[in-house]
């Protein structure tokens, strides 16, 4: 999945598909409270639409590694393996990655890290689909129709695929509303809030969200807190450090493991509690 932009593009399509408006009133949680300026501050959309194995092939690879260096590695892979959509040399990926050559992939996909260990992934999840679903358009069939429980329970059965793995492919490709992928900003966040129990895990932290926020903010909830992460909610140099006012939540923020006052900032879960 490329990166989202830094402006708030409701109404546009980069990054996802339709824009959403909502009219914010008094939030039910304050966990819908924060979603609701985070929409403010980045974009409200919508997301589904994206081919099913295309964004399981995307989402691995930016496993253990940064945008920038995994959209080169998803680039190459799609120009050598998917041919173009214009001519017809265009393949289905799946078919093409499960006959891949996993040396030549992993060279492929060097620039994503984990080269070695992705490319086998990749194509044992190529195989997979081509032997249970016929290919990559069969597949994604599958996760737009079939049962949620049915597809997540599926996708987290495939080696290499975790909760976060399998919930940015309902996301993103089923459109499934209520759907929270949790990767390690949104792990952080909703934990140095206080929205989540300090010593939860992803599992537990997207138990909380998708409780306690709507399912149709979700999808942009889940994007605007990874672009929030990024600017504001650092691992290691959180913006409240040197300026309690540069934070657009710190007034709704319990700062859990930050400590402004001695610049010490550690894990929440290691944070003692407070009496």
């Amino acid at each position: 999945m490329a990166e989202e932009p830094t402006a708030n593009i409701s109404g546009g399509t980069a990054g996802g598909s339709g824009a959403v408006e909502f009219e914010p009133e008094d939030a039910a949680t304050r966990a819908e409270s924060v979603i609701d300026r985070l929409g403010k501050l980045y974009w409200q959309k919508s997301y589904g639409g994206q081919d099913a194995f295309t964004c399981l092939v995307r989402t691995v690879l930016s496993q253990n590694t940064s945008d920038k260096a995994s959209q080169p590695a998803h680039d190459n892979l799609m120009q050598r393996y998917a041919g173009s959509e214009d001519d017809e040399s265009s393949t289905d990926l799946a078919e093409a990655l499960a006959a891949a050559d996993q040396p030549e992939l992993a060279e492929t996909i060097s620039n994503a890290g984990l080269y070695n260990q992705k490319s086998k992934t990749l194509i044992a999840l190529a195989e997979r689909v081509v032997a249970e679903y016929g290919g990559a358009e069969e597949f994604d069939a599958f996760v737009r129709e079939a049962d949620h429980d049915d597809v997540r329970d599926t996708l987290l059965d495939m080696k290499g695929v975790g909760p976060k793995t399998a919930d940015c492919v309902l996301l993103f490709s089923g459109g499934r509303g209520g759907v929270f992928p949790v990767d390690t900003h949104v792990h952080r966040i909703y934990r140095r809030l206080g929205i989540a129990p300090a010593e939860a895990d992803h599992e537990a932290v997207r138990g909380v969200l998708e409780k306690r926020v709507p399912a149709e903010k979700c999808g942009f909830g889940h994007t605007a807190s990874i672009q929030f992460g990024r600017e504001y909610c650092k691992a290691r140099k959180p913006a409240c450090l040197d300026d309690p006012d540069a934070c657009p939540l710190g007034d709704v923020c319990e700062q859990v493991g930050v400590y402004p006052e001695s610049g010490e900032v550690i894990d929440p879960a290691e944070a003692p509690e407070a009496e």
